[in-house]
């Protein structure tokens, strides 16, 4: 019996930010060490190189990653993610093929043609929300930064090295320059929404 999964719709919209979520396959805490985290912060940025876009919040957990930014005119969110994901998935694969090529077994996925590849990262595109205001834009972002702490790793935001809640609250960029300049402010319309992203 054939399956049929549901594909994720795009929408590049100019203009917009973009939220966006992947996880590792089988959401597997693949991103537990910080060789695997390291690997990612290296093809975000070399992502942010070939694909222009201005990245105003991440935050890498075990198993899952959430990204805001905004991609430049013409950019389509789909290139952004696959270098992002290809370029992660390829460097953390050649690491266990040498030093841990019995993990490797727990990696393997059976394509619909009933090829067998090594997967890093869940199949599919993951979560992808358009942003159009500034009051989501605060609102998500907020809520990137809080994962680590309702997950219970780490007391404040700050205090998660692997997101830019430090660079947002100390004004200096950690493992990724934040494009700031680009952020859309609050106004009094958005009242609503905590000035305070950090907490």
């Amino acid at each position: 019996m054939e399956t049929h999964r549901k594909k994720l719709k795009r929408y590049d919209q100019s203009g917009d930010a973009r939220f966006l979520t992947f996880s590792c396959f089988q959401r597997l805490p693949l991103l537990s060490k910080d060789r695997s985290r390291e690997f990612l912060i290296n093809a975000i940025e070399t992502s942010r190189t070939r694909h222009s876009f201005d990245l105003w919040g991440y935050v890498i957990m075990p198993e899952h990653v959430h990204l805001l930014l905004l991609p430049h005119p013409n950019i389509r969110v789909a290139e952004i993610l696959k270098g992002i994901k290809l370029a992660s998935s390829r460097q953390a694969i050649a690491w266990l093929k040498k030093n841990s090529p019995d993990f490797l077994e727990r990696l393997e996925d059976t394509q619909p043609n009933g090829s067998r590849v090594f997967r890093f990262w869940q199949r599919g595109g993951g979560y992808d929300r358009n942003l159009s205001s500034a009051r989501d834009v605060h609102r998500k972002l907020r809520y990137i930064h809080e994962n680590p702490v309702r997950r219970g790793l780490v007391e404040r935001t700050v205090d998660w090295r692997w997101s830019s809640a430090l660079a947002w609250e100390s004004g200096a960029d950690g493992l990724l320059s934040i494009d700031r300049d680009s952020f859309p402010p609050l106004t009094f319309l958005d009242d609503d929404v905590s000035s305070d992203l950090l907490r």
